[in-house]
């Protein structure tokens, strides 16, 4: 098979591009082995590399391209520059006086270019969301404030409080090597892995093709920290098998939408924002997810249920017999793809940085896949490259998304809006928390909408936390909570992405599949509002306390699940489903009357039902 860098068919350019691709992957693997050089140039480099790569590769349209327009590669040369300016001036930069020193024409004119072109590859890569957002708010600093308009430029481009601040210096550092690890894993067959023993492991239950879908989507996902993208890879298989197997259009588009939403939020490796998160916290990625474990369980608990609950309803079945593998078959052939995660894990165990951690298991990818002859045809250079070519592709949407929202960030520090945005949320809160995590939720949702986890975490920990904090919820709660509603914006309509996504596959109306996803992932929804209420739930405790606060909360999601499906031990009445219902938020108030209510109204229903002995409400494929 012949190199695609080799291949005559492809424009030299385009060659020259899959070169740099490859090249800026080696690059970030060499520098997590032989150690960062100064923050300024591994910073500056990133982003110098990631806007060459985006104008050269992707054109105004943000489509993929191999042959770009001249202008284009003017822009890419300019970007590239712009973007090393500090780093190819570091004794200037570290011998001024911030905001004391006038800034120089040239840096007023490279700091203007830089933060132009940023915006436009921020536009091709993500579409119009980010950008606008970063213009509002500079809008925003220029309008409403007294600051000087290169008191902001030189916040954004001279200082390590902007564009080159701490989102980007998580994208250089940790989220590169996650990424290049999940692009390996992918070309070494890890998602067939996924597959095949999500099968093993529940096709033979009920509702089997969609338990199928959780396992699959939230494993992948949890390596991909990309809900569409996970969409897109898992949900081509399981998408077809579900309607095939009886489940609605909209709800089989659905459960993969949640799944792959979920998989963000699930350890080992979650989201790209995780990382983002333990840099702001101060704390080891680890113990991030320790902190998420539990809630993540929770998410998939209730989704799981909730799948079972539509699959007795509906009397949807196992997956056939012909599909189903058996689990020491899926174990003896591929079981040892499991290696490169198990490093991770250990070496994150052993006190050892996430990027160190990371490093060891890229490293670890091929020589695992190499071990057995199921998957050693998987090694070849051609594969290598490519997985290095579409890991460094993938890296680009990243490090704009970081970039641009250091924008933001920079504006609101600089301006002070982040204090003025809390005490506005406090003052409408009325000093009542309730109130005030509404708000936030609102909030939260509304500016991730359409916008990657990432930027929209690092804008919320900016404008939102502040405020919960101030309300006396602990730091990491306030942290995990907004996190998990930058997530949930994939699933919440009007812009729920990874609905969308789904939507492809399942050919569902988006009014009908989006409902069924609010329905599915409303545990992620109330889950937040537990672990503000209760840390027990982020591992925070005793450990008997830790344990009954979980098995409450279990109970709760389990409930909260039978009552949005309309069926517990049977069908369930409108009625019984809103007493249901009610019930199942009676478990997010850690207090031993309201739990009494709870358990209450989930022991009538299940009185009444036992007495009923119900039938489904509708038979399969209806």
């Amino acid at each position: 098979m012949t190199l695609s860098i080799l291949d005559r068919n492809i424009p030299l350019i385009g060659r020259i591009a899959r070169v740099i691709l490859i090249g800026m992957a080696l690059w970030h693997l060499y520098v997590a082995f032989a150690g960062p050089p100064n923050p300024y140039v591994m910073r500056g480099v990133h982003v110098a590399l990631a806007l060459l790569l985006i104008f050269l590769t992707v054109d105004i349209r943000g489509q993929l391209v191999e042959r770009p327009r001249w202008y284009d590669i003017g822009f890419a040369v300019i970007a590239c520059l712009a973007a090393l300016y500090p780093s190819l001036n570091l004794d200037y930069i570290y011998q001024r006086f911030l905001y004391v020193d006038p800034l120089l024409p040239r840096d007023i004119v490279v700091g203007i270019v830089l933060v132009v072109l940023l915006l436009e590859a921020a536009r091709r890569m993500l579409g119009p969301v980010l950008p606008i957002t970063a213009i509002l708010f500079m809008a925003y600093g220029l309008i409403f404030t007294n600051t000087l308009p290169t008191v902001i430029l030189e916040q954004l481009f001279m200082t390590p409080e902007g564009i080159f601040g701490i989102p980007i210096s998580v994208s250089a550092t940790y989220m590169v090597l996650f990424i290049l690890f999940g692009s390996l894993v992918e070309r070494m067959g890890v998602g067939q892995l996924f597959m095949d023993f999500a099968v093993a492991l529940t096709g033979r239950q009920v509702g089997g093709p969609a338990k199928v879908a959780c396992v699959t989507s939230g494993m992948f996902g949890s390596v991909s920290g990309s809900a569409v993208a996970n969409v897109m890879t898992t949900g081509t298989f399981s998408i077809p098998l579900m309607k095939r197997m009886g489940f609605k259009p909209a709800f089989s588009g659905a459960v993969e939408a949640v799944a792959s939403t979920g998989g963000q939020i699930m350890p080992p490796v979650m989201g790209a924002a995780a990382f983002v998160m333990a840099e702001y916290l101060g704390v080891g990625y680890l113990q991030v997810a320790a902190y998420a474990i539990v809630p993540a369980i929770l998410f998939y608990v209730a989704l799981f249920a909730a799948v079972h609950f539509e699959a007795k309803r509906t009397g949807v079945g196992s997956v056939p017999a012909e599909d189903q593998v058996p689990m020491m078959q899926v174990l003896r052939e591929r079981g040892h793809l499991f290696i490169p995660l198990a490093i991770i894990i250990g070496v994150l165990l052993q006190g050892y940085s996430a990027p160190y951690a990371a490093l060891c298991g890229v490293v670890s990818v091929i020589p695992t896949a190499a071990l057995r002859k199921t998957t050693r045809h998987y090694v070849t250079i051609d594969n290598i490259l490519g997985a290095l070519e579409n890991g460094a592709r993938n890296v680009l949407s990243i490090a704009a998304a970081c970039a641009c929202a250091g924008i933001v960030v920079g504006v609101i520090d600089i301006t002070g809006l982040g204090l003025t945005f809390s005490n506005f949320v406090i003052s409408a809160a009325q000093d009542t928390l309730l109130i005030a995590l509404l708000l936030s939720m609102v909030a939260g949702i509304i500016l991730g909408m359409g916008m990657p986890t990432t930027p929209a975490y690092i804008v919320q920990v900016a404008l939102l936390v502040p405020a919960l904090v101030k309300l006396g919820v602990q730091v990491e709660a306030a942290h995990l909570f907004v996190f998990y509603f930058a997530i949930l914006s994939a699933i919440t309509p009007p812009v729920a992405m990874a609905v969308y996504a789904a939507n492809t596959l399942s050919q569902a109306k988006i009014v009908e599949a989006s409902w069924a996803a609010v329905k599915l992932g409303a545990t992620g929804f109330i889950v937040p509002f537990m672990f503000v209420y209760e840390p027990a739930i982020l591992l925070q405790g005793d450990w008997f306390h830790i344990f009954m606060v979980i098995a409450q909360a279990t109970l709760g999601v389990v409930l909260l699940a039978a009552a949005l499906q309309r069926y517990f031990f049977g069908r369930l009445r409108p009625l019984q489903a809103m007493v249901l219902f009610a019930g199942s938020l009676c478990f997010i108030y850690p207090d031993w009357r309201v739990t009494l209510a709870g358990l209450t109204c989930a022991g009538v229903i299940w009185f009444t039902q036992t007495l009923r002995q119900s039938k489904p409400l509708t038979q399969p494929g209806e």
